[in-house]
Formats: C-alpha cells, structure tokens, sequence
C-alpha cells in the first residue's frame, strides 16, 4: 500500500473525511445551535436578529456535509452503503428535518402575518433539534458498533438505534450545539438581547456540561474499549484533559464576556471530541458488535489504492479552497447583525 508522511492512502483519506466532518460540527453546529434556541426569544425583532446572525453563512456551511459525504462514497464505499442502509430512517428524519430548516429560515420574512411567522419559528426549532438528535444517534450507535452479517447487512430493525448510550450521545450533541449557537449569537448581537443571550449562554453552558459528564461516567463505566486504548497509548491521555480544560475555559471566558475566545474554546471542544471517536474508532469506521471478524475497517472497506491516490490530489486542491472561501464570507459578514430591508 503506497504511503504519504508514514501514513497508508486509505488512513489519510480516514483524517480527510474526519476533518471535513468536524469543520461540519463546527460550523453547521452554531447555526443548529442557535435554531435550538431560537423559541426563547420572544420579540419578533429579536427572532429576526438572531436569523440574519445566521443568514450569510448558514447555507455555505453545509456544504462541508456534502464534502465528507462525497468523501465517504468515494473513499469508503462499503461503508458508505452499510451506514446508509442501516441508518435508514434517522438519515431519513435528518434530511426531512434539513430541507424544513432550509425553507423555514426563507419562507418566514415572505409573508407578514403573525401566525405565519410564529409557524415557521416552531419549524425552524424542531428541525434544528432534530437535525441535532439524529446526528448524535447515528455517531452513538457506531461507537457502539452494528450487528451486521459478513457481507456488511444490518440485521435489526430502526428500533435497535433507540438505546440509552446513544439517547445520551444524541442528547449531549444537541446540548454541544446549543452552547456553541448560543456564543455564537450573543458575538452577533447588542443590546437587550445581548444581555438575554448572556444568561442563555450560561444555561446552554450548564446543560453540555451536565450532559458531557453524565455520558463520560457512562463511557467509562459501561463501555471500556476507549479507556483501554488510552492505557495502551498513554500519550493520549492528554487528549481528554485539554478537552477539560477548554470546556472550563468556555465557562471562564463566558464570565469574563470574552465570547469570541470562549467560541474559539467550543469549537476546539467540537474537534477533540470527535478525535475522541476518531481513535476509539480506528481502525474501524463501523465496528461489528456480533463478530469483529466483520467490522469495516479503513483497509477492507476502501478504494483501491491508486482511487484513493488520485482522489487525495483532488481533495488536497478542493478543500483548502472551501476554507478559503468559508473563511472569507465570515470575514465579510463580521461585526454586530443590523437589520435593514434585505434582512430576513
């Protein structure tokens, strides 16, 4: 297998499609945030506010979801298939629950009558919670692994995703989303509803933490794969522990209202929890949980060697180019949201 910086092509496609992922988490994470908390604000200004925070980069950040998709289907086909099979029906929820976020953000400002707005304001919040839910269910139920046959079929029914380890891995992905949206939105906005913000940034604060510690007693106690892979590599210790302290700096810069650091402090946050996934995962991109003889790996279930090799050149052109861009429409758009006759 021919190898770049020590590192096989099907595990660098492994950290590309991680990576493209987590700048999904990321970004697409305050936008899902901040819908969550979307029902809180009760003026309509203020609702409108908090969508054109939002407005410029909400549609541009998925398209980091489209890469990592594309990326998977090019990169992993096997599991590609496995994944989409079995997770019929949340990816399904997702989708239905993605189109209804879109049109709820465009469709409200078309009409100006009371109900319509209050209409698509529930839309909105549900299916950003939605969207939220789903993802957290999906990245449980492969953390835990699938019962699939040799041949990478699922063998249960959608009722076998509704599990408590992944109910509480759902849960703390929304509560992630929240207070990252919530930071988001209180760097955007002045005033009154700054100050309201404020406390809905501690709140949001006090959920994830409750939520992340709940399920790390849980991970720890229960589920013992990752604890022993710390104990083989004891340099990753220190992953955990720099999450800890960012989660902690998040609730010191919050006190201090230095939101643009605490923002700083979520989204590393977002990204060492999923290099968390990552190496409880690795090699395996979908453990089998009835015989790991037949869990999908990054070697069996890739490419062939020379697709992948090809495919990295086009990757190592194309998403450097969609940072570029992503970072310069958030360069365009900085600063406090004021509405105008163009504004949602």
């Amino acid at each position: 297998m021919p190898t770049f910086l020590g590192l096989d092509y099907p595990t660098l496609w492994f950290l590309v499609i991680g990576a493209c992922f987590t700048g999904y988490a990321i970004l697409d994470g305050f936008d899902l945030g901040a819908g969550a908390v979307h029902l809180f604000f009760n003026k309509e200004e203020s609702r409108r506010i908090a969508l054109n925070a939002i407005g410029p980069v909400w549609d541009g950040n998925e398209v980091w979801l489209v890469i990592g998709g594309g990326a998977l289907f090019a990169g992993f086909p096997k599991v590609y298939a496995a994944v989409f099979s079995a997770f019929y029906i949340p990816f399904m929820i997702f989708l239905v629950a993605l189109i209804f976020r879109a049109i709820s953000i465009e469709f409200r400002s078309k009409e100006p009558m009371i109900w319509w707005r209050k209409f698509w304001d529930v839309s909105y919040c549900i299916s950003s919670i939605a969207i939220a839910l789903a993802l957290g269910l999906v990245l449980g139920n492969i953390l835990q692994g699938l019962p699939m046959d040799k041949d990478g079929n699922f063998l249960e029914n959608w009722t076998y995703f509704l599990n408590p380890y992944a109910g509480m891995v759902a849960i703390s992905t929304l509560a992630l989303f929240m207070m990252h949206g919530a930071i988001y939105l209180v760097m955007k906005t002045e005033k009154r509803l700054y100050t309201k913000l404020t406390i809905i940034v501690k709140n949001t604060t006090i959920f994830f933490v409750i939520s992340v510690l709940l399920l790390s007693f849980y991970t720890l106690l229960y589920k013992t794969h990752l604890s022993e892979r710390i104990k083989e590599n004891t340099w990753m210790f220190i992953i955990p522990v720099v999450m800890v302290l960012a989660i902690a700096n998040i609730a010191r810069r919050t006190s201090q209202q230095k939101y643009r650091l605490a923002f700083l402090s979520s989204a590393v946050v977002i990204s060492l929890l999923l290099v968390i996934v990552a190496v409880e995962l690795y090699p395996y991109m979908v453990p089998n949980s009835l015989n790991p003889q037949y869990g999908l790996t990054v070697h069996n279930a890739s490419s062939s060697a020379k697709s992948l090799g090809i495919m990295l050149v086009f990757a190592a052109i194309g998403v450097p180019l969609v940072a570029i861009y992503t970072s310069f429409v958030f360069w365009t758009f900085k600063g406090k949201v004021k509405l105008d006759e163009m504004s949602y």
